[in-house]
Order: structure tokens, then C-alpha cells, then sequence
């Protein structure tokens, strides 16, 4: 026990002055239990936390969004939770910016960046530079947003495909607020996302990191989906959307389009019976997690490191220190 206790008091002392400048990413699929590992490390070293989930930004939206309780944000500081109203919208790009600067404040306070979630949009906003994005008339968005929400998924890929067809794809696999952000850009610039992309002065370059990927076998992930939406509902989901519900926000504001939202919404409003809002919102999870396994098999770096993550979590922190290691050339420990 005293030896287990030196060692861990000796990493923590000496590991994070070779990695000055590296940020840690834990991604992978959902319930791949990033979370753990992240708590897991936080034993080792000094970390904080930047939470890279496009639906955890959401204020009052905690059971349905799996957010970090409140135990473990005392436990470990964390980013980029409760951050805008369900009605407002936050893009990747404005998460690129203050993920940025939550990495620079943490490096100040002698932290680890630990960057954990499975956004792929956020992801890529991180890794790769940063283009400087076009200003659009406050007055015109909000008018055509008005326009997008009420649109079908349909309709807005119609759009994507006639407008950015080189984008059209990335676009379509991220969503409604993906593809009206396409159209967004190439109504009001007369310019195409795409291009720029292309064109555009870079605003940030990509950050270091050292990126961990926890895989699990697809049909373990789907037992702990189903019994994350079953846990989901005991802990008052419900109470949760009527909740939002009373307070004005609907099925087209940009959080309540969130999987377990909406089907929790029409389950409220009478439209559908409790069993078959949660078999929708398993049926919508699992559809989420195929969008997920495609970025990662075709989007991540050639440098991320993949952990079996059915492995005890101290094994895998174990694997996540030999990988920031080797990143500074070091033996692991």
C-alpha cells in the first residue's frame, strides 16, 4: 500500500514538466467509459478536465446528456459544461476558440489538459488548424434559422447537396445544426463552407495532444446503452424535459433536438406510450453511435492510440502514461 501511494505521489511529481505543451484526448464511442479513466488519471496527476460533448454545453440538461455529477466536478475542475440555453446555439468552431483557452489556463495553473468526449466536429476544430470563420449578418441568421428549424432532415440535406456538395456528407452525418450551418454559410457569403475552409487565413493551428481512443465490442456497447437509458429514466429524465418544457424551450430549439429530448417530448405531450419513447431513444442513441464509429475509423489521427477498454480502468491509465511517454520520448513508467 505505502509503495503503491511513493509511486503514484512520484508520477504525479515528476510527469507533467515533460509534457509542458501536450493535451491529453480520451474520445471513443458512448458509455466507453471515458469518464472513469479521466477520474482514474486524476489520482496520478494534477488534471482538469474540458468536456468535448456538443450536448453537455446545454444548461438543464443533466440526466439526459449523462453530464459529469456533481462529485466528480468537485473532485477534478471541469470545461465546457452548462454554457448556453437550449434555445442557443454553439458551434464547433466557437468550441475550438474557448477550448483553446481552457487549455492555455490550465498549462498556467501546472494542469494536464485531459479533453474528453465524443464529439468528432469538436474534435477535429481542436487538431487541426483553425480557420477564421465569416461574419453573418445577426439580423439575416436568425431570420433563415427560424426558416432551417421548422425544415425536415430531408429537406435540409437537399439543400446541403445543392449548395456545398463537397461538404455534403460531412454535413449530413452531423445532423440538423451541421447541415444548417452549411446552408447558413453559402446563402448569406455567397461562399461555400468548403471553400472556406480552404481559403480562409488559419486563426489557431491544431493543438498537441496525445490521443486515446477506448474501444469496446460493439454488442457491449449496446448492452450499456440500453442500461444507460433505463438509468436515464429512473433518475427522472421525465421531470427533466417537463421541466424544460414549462420553461418555453421546444422540439426545434437547437438542445432539444438532443437523442432522449425529443422522444421524452413526445412521450410528455401524450404522442407515444414510456416504452416506446425509451426504445426510440436506444434505437436513436445506437444510430448516434454508428455516425461516431465511422469518424473515428475514418477521421482520427494516424498517432491516435487505441485502448481495450474492457480492461480494469487502472490498467488502462496504466496504457494512457506509456502513451504520453512515448510522445516526449521517455520510458513509461
Amino acid at each position: 500500500m505505502g509503495a503503491e501511494v511513493r509511486s503514484q505521489v512520484s508520477i504525479r511529481e515528476r510527469s507533467l514538466a515533460p509534457f509542458e505543451g501536450i493535451s491529453l484526448v480520451l474520445t471513443g464511442p458512448t458509455t466507453s467509459g471515458k469518464t472513469a479513466l479521466s477520474v482514474e488519471l486524476s489520482r496520478r496527476f494534477p488534471i482538469e478536465v474540458i468536456s468535448m460533448d456538443s450536448r453537455q454545453v446545454y444548461k438543464g440538461m443533466d440526466i439526459g446528456t449523462d453530464k459529469v455529477r456533481a462529485e466528480h466536478r468537485d473532485m477534478i475542475p471541469h470545461h465546457g459544461l452548462d454554457l448556453v440555453t437550449p434555445r442557443q446555439r454553439y458551434s464547433a468552431g466557437q468550441f475550438g476558440r474557448d477550448a483553446r483557452r481552457w487549455v492555455d489556463g490550465i498549462a498556467s495553473r501546472g494542469g494536464l489538459p485531459v479533453i474528453v468526449g465524443g464529439s468528432g466536429f469538436f474534435l477535429r476544430t481542436l487538431l487541426s488548424p483553425m480557420f477564421t470563420e465569416p461574419f453573418l449578418d445577426p439580423l439575416r441568421r436568425e431570420r433563415l434559422r427560424e426558416w432551417l428549424r421548422a425544415q425536415s432532415n430531408d429537406t435540409l440535406s437537399k439543400f446541403v447537396g445543392a449548395l456545398d456538395p463537397d461538404r455534403a456528407a460531412v454535413s449530413v452525418a452531423g445532423g440538423p445544426q451541421r447541415m444548417a450551418r452549411t446552408i447558413e454559410v453559402s446563402l448569406l457569403t455567397g461562399k461555400t463552407l468548403s471553400r472556406w475552409h480552404v481559403e480562409a487565413p488559419a486563426e489557431a493551428p491544431g493543438l498537441p495532444a496525445v490521443v486515446i481512443v477506448l474501444n469496446l465490442p460493439r454488442e457491449e456497447i449496446d448492452r450499456r446503452i440500453e442500461e444507460r437509458v433505463c438509468r436515464m429514466i429512473d433518475r427522472g429524465l421525465e421531470s427533466e424535459v417537463r421541466e424544460l418544457l414549462a420553461r418555453g424551450y421546444g422540439d426545434t430549439d437547437p438542445g432539444m433536438t438532443a437523442t432522449g429530448y425529443r422522444e421524452m417530448s413526445m412521450y410528455v405531450r401524450g404522442d407515444v406510450s414510456l416504452e416506446e419513447a425509451k426504445r426510440e431513444i436506444v434505437a436513436g442513441t445506437k444510430k448516434y453511435l454508428r455516425r461516431q464509429l465511422t469518424w473515428i475509423r475514418h477521421q482520427l489521427p494516424d498517432h491516435a492510440v487505441t485502448i481495450d477498454a474492457t480492461q480494469p480502468v487502472n490498467l488502462q491509465a496504466d496504457m494512457v502514461l506509456q502513451a504520453l511517454n512515448a510522445r516526449v520520448g521517455q520510458v513509461s513508467v
